[in-house]
Parts: C-alpha cells; sequence; structure tokens
C-alpha cells in the first residue's frame, strides 16, 4: 500500500502521465475516430482509402441504377453466398485431410459485436445536442433574428432549387464523396495558392455584405448602437 502510494506521488512529482488516465474518455474516442477519417480522406494509407472510396462509390452508383431494398438484398445475398461457399469448403477439407479445426469462424463469433448502454447513451446525447444546435440555428434564421443572415439562407434555398431540378439526391452523394476524396488532397496541395484567392474572394464579399448592411436602416441601426 505504502509503494504504491510512493510511486503515484513520485510520478506526479516528476510531471509522468498516469497509466489510467484518460483512458475510455470520450473525448479520447471522438479524437480517434476524427483521426481515423482525416486518415482516409487525406489518402495516408492508399489501400484503406482507395478500397474505402471503391466501395462506397459503387454502392452510391448501385443506388443510382436500383431501388435501395435491392441494392441492399443483393449485398446481403453475395456476404451470404460467400460464408457459406467458404463453410461448405473448409467442412469438406477438414473431412478430406480428417483434420478438427473446427468452426472456421470460430474466431469471429466468439468477439463481443454487443452495443454498450454507455456508448450507446453517448451518442444518443451527441445526437441530441447537434439537433437541439440545428433547430435553434433554424428558429433563427426563419424568424429572421439577424436579416443579412435570413437573406442569405434564403439565396442558399434559390440556388439550390436549380441545383435539385438538374441533380437528384444520389447523383449529388455521388459528387460529395468524389469531393471528399479529392479536395482535401488538392488543397493540401495547393494550399498556399488557394488560400489568397479565397481571402481575396472573402473580401469582395464582406465589402458587398457591408453595403447591404449599410443600406438596411434596422441593421444599420442595430449597428450603430
Amino acid at each position: 500500500m505504502a509503494d504504491s502510494t510512493q510511486s503515484s506521488v513520485i510520478s506526479s512529482s516528476h510531471g509522468l502521465p498516469d497509466a489510467s488516465a484518460g483512458q475510455g474518455s470520450p473525448s479520447a474516442g471522438k479524437d480517434a475516430k476524427l483521426s481515423l477519417v482525416r486518415d482516409l480522406i487525406y489518402w495516408r494509407d492508399l489501400k484503406k482509402s482507395g478500397t474505402v472510396f471503391a466501395v462506397s462509390l459503387l454502392l452510391l452508383l448501385s443506388l443510382a441504377a436500383f431501388s435501395i431494398v435491392s441494392v441492399v438484398s443483393y449485398l446481403l445475398l453475395a456476404l451470404l453466398s460467400v460464408t457459406i461457399t467458404f463453410r461448405v469448403y473448409k467442412s469438406v477439407v477438414q473431412a478430406v485431410q480428417k483434420s478438427d479445426e473446427g468452426h472456421p469462424f470460430k474466431a469471429y463469433m466468439e468477439k463481443n459485436v454487443t452495443l454498450s448502454q454507455e456508448s450507446f447513451r453517448q451518442q444518443v446525447d451527441t445526437a441530441l445536442s447537434h439537433c437541439n444546435c440545428i433547430l435553434k440555428q433554424l428558429m433563427r434564421l426563419f424568424l429572421v433574428e439577424d436579416l443579412v443572415d435570413s437573406l442569405k439562407l434564403a439565396v442558399v434555398m434559390w440556388l439550390l432549387t436549380y441545383v435539385g431540378a438538374i441533380f437528384n439526391g444520389i447523383t449529388l452523394l455521388i459528387i460529395a464523396d468524389i469531393l471528399i476524396f479529392s479536395v482535401p488532397v488538392f488543397y493540401e496541395k495547393y494550399k498556399a495558392q488557394i488560400d489568397h484567392y479565397v481571402g481575396m474572394v472573402r473580401e469582395h464579399i464582406k465589402c458587398a455584405v457591408s453595403k447591404v448592411q449599410a443600406k438596411v436602416p434596422g441593421v444599420a441601426k442595430r449597428k450603430a448602437e
């Protein structure tokens, strides 16, 4: 007991991190997920990123050509065909070789895939927090708390009507998937040039917004106060 107390005091005095600290914390799990997503979209591992990009693009293209019920059914049928074929193959091999290796998927069957209540509650709390934030923003925009922000939303919705007339939802998801796996890498390579031009565009937009705010009486009065 004295040894454990002394070791903890020594570690704290020397600034050594406690091995138990930070284990299983929600922030650590979120940082790990963000790091994994960042590595995928920045193609840190070509094999993993290529696999995820190919599978996601193939799935979206399948949804564009077939109904979601058909796509899910075909995917599950293909997976079931692979597992059944492999199971029969291993059974035949074991019968011929007279070996007793057991079920070929035994290692996977013994894994714990259940979702803990704590993890489920954390995900629900996170989703609820995001939903509440979105609802507050929507109320602020649609009830015109800030006239300029509401006008910006109106312009975006007006532009989206033209986008929706050209593309459907699946096509937009396909384009988004391609952009997610291409734009970050392109930006990382030409960051200096892009930041320069984006800064110029922001200055022009800022000047235009300032002119609009100056011409709107209510907004100009609020800014003066």
